[in-house]
């Protein structure tokens, strides 16, 4: 059980028994009376965003979340299937669920995937991927518009900004928090 002075950013709490992760947090001692203590909670289910004000004698469940490392299988209609590693039991996700990091997925990729109550809630990538570059126009010299970089289409339909001598063919590493490009892959 948490009390509301144990609330901070990136907390996860159980409320109405769906699991919360606190985004804002701000704390306030009026002149006279209790401490507030004032939250943006998101649903880690939902999505659903949640302004509260808590007082200072007020308690939280934790959440139980469970992580476990799982291999990215392949992708059907706007389904994800990973299998787990050790037991080889296979879960879905759905496309909201996995979001952005669908520009990411490879096959056989592993990846952990937060559970709550057994089911399947979220993924987290690995900070950097490499992925091969299955499309790259060819780079104009004085094309200083765009500056030094030009438009690549990654093997999993990911476009990012590159330098120009990336050519077609060649693996890229990227980081996954940004989306960013990071290095060439030495073959």
């Amino acid at each position: 059980m948490y009390n509301a002075s144990d609330l901070r950013k990136n907390l996860k709490i159980q409320i109405d028994n769906e699991p919360y992760v606190i985004t804002e947090f701000r704390f306030s001692k009026p002149g006279k009376g209790q401490s507030l203590y004032r939250c943006k909670l998101k649903n880690m289910i939902t999505g659903v965003i949640l302004d509260r004000t808590y007082r200072s004698g007020d308690t939280f469940e934790q959440a139980v979340l469970e992580e476990r490392k799982m291999q990215y299988l392949y992708n059907q209609e706007n389904e994800f299937c990973f299998m787990d590693v050790e037991n080889y039991e296979q879960v879905f996700l759905s496309l909201e669920q996995v979001g952005d990091a669908k520009n990411y997925l490879t096959d056989n990729l592993e990846v952990d995937i937060l559970l709550f109550e057994d089911s399947p809630i979220g993924i987290t990538l690995p900070n950097f991927v490499d992925l091969a570059v299955t499309r790259a126009d060819p780079w104009v010299k004085g094309d200083s518009v765009a500056g030094d970089t030009k438009p690549v289409t990654m093997e999993t339909g990911y476009v990012l900004r590159v330098p120009p001598f990336v050519e077609e063919g060649g693996k890229l590493t990227i980081d996954t928090r940004t989306g960013e490009y990071v290095t060439r892959v030495k073959e």
